[in-house]
């Protein structure tokens, strides 16, 4: 893959940032790699890529190998050299490297097996850190890691065959049905979550419904349907036209509110095409 030629300009304008957080490569000083949102560390490769960037780009690669010098062997990826490791933060970048091509890498395969053995009861992954207190919502797992881990764990050699992925779908589309703030993080399903919002960048209605295409589990289950309904609804001409963007990036041609994208309308073709299969 390369880039277009109308998006070169929008790749300029995303490596133009590359120092706003006071090192190289969208990092801090002491290396955050998730710190200066929307042109932060993790969230910047993923656009990269989503434009065409190849992952053998010389960035690309010393991106990579940032991100796997905060690696540790139990699986998981310190994002910052202060604070806990959370889940959260281990699954984004994980994420990220799996977008790039490692997920044959043997680190990763750790990763892979951490995620599993963390599993929660009900089928998802949470971090113990409770900032909105303690109520009957924070017993649940939290929907956007979870979607997170299950993107990251279709790379994996788990995939279509391991049982309690199918608890993890099953855990996302019950929140359909639930849809209130759950988890210590309070994620919910309410008007934010469904406007499409483009880049993937959080918990919304393209990204869930993308992510879930994946998985047969999900493919004929009513719950997804639904939500795949919504989605083909909010279509003009079969295009996808992005609904939220966070404004620091609203100017960049591949996403502009209120207009339809070709690259967005991308994903959502793979959508259709998993589920047809």
């Amino acid at each position: 893959m390369s880039v277009e030629q109308k998006y070169i300009s929008d790749v300029e304008t995303i490596l133009s940032h590359r120092h706003d957080n006071g090192a190289d490569y969208w990092t801090t000083n002491d290396y955050k790699l998730l710190k200066g949102a929307p042109y932060t560390t993790l969230e910047c490769i993923l656009y990269l890529l989503e434009l065409g960037v190849p992952s053998d780009d010389e960035v690309m690669k010393n991106v990579a190998a940032l991100i796997f010098s905060n690696w540790k062997e139990d699986g998981r990826v310190k994002i910052s050299p202060t604070g806990g490791i959370y889940p959260c933060h281990t699954a984004l970048a994980v994420n990220v490297l799996c977008h790039m091509g490692y997920s044959d890498d043997a680190r990763l395969k750790k990763s892979f097996a951490y995620f599993l053995d963390t599993q929660q009861e009900d089928g998802g992954w949470k971090c113990n850190k409770y900032s909105f207190g303690r109520g009957e919502e924070t017993k649940y797992s939290t929907p956007y890691t979870t979607l997170v881990v299950l993107d990251l764990l279709r790379y994996s050699p788990y995939f279509s065959h391991e049982a309690r992925l199918n608890k993890a779908v099953d855990f996302l589309l019950e929140h359909w049905i639930i849809r209130k703030p759950i988890s210590p993080c309070h994620y919910g399903i309410g008007t934010l979550f469904m406007q499409i919002e483009y880049p993937f960048r959080g918990y919304n209605l393209f990204y869930y419904v993308y992510v879930l295409s994946f998985y047969d589990r999900a493919k004929k289950d009513k719950r997804f349907l639904e939500a795949l309904k919504v989605l083909e609804q909010k279509t003009v001409n079969g295009e996808i036209p992005v609904e939220r963007v966070v404004p620091k990036l609203a100017k960049l041609n591949f996403c502009r509110k209120g207009n339809t994208s070709q690259l967005a309308t991308k994903r959502y073709q793979e959508i259709i095409k998993n589920v047809e299969e």
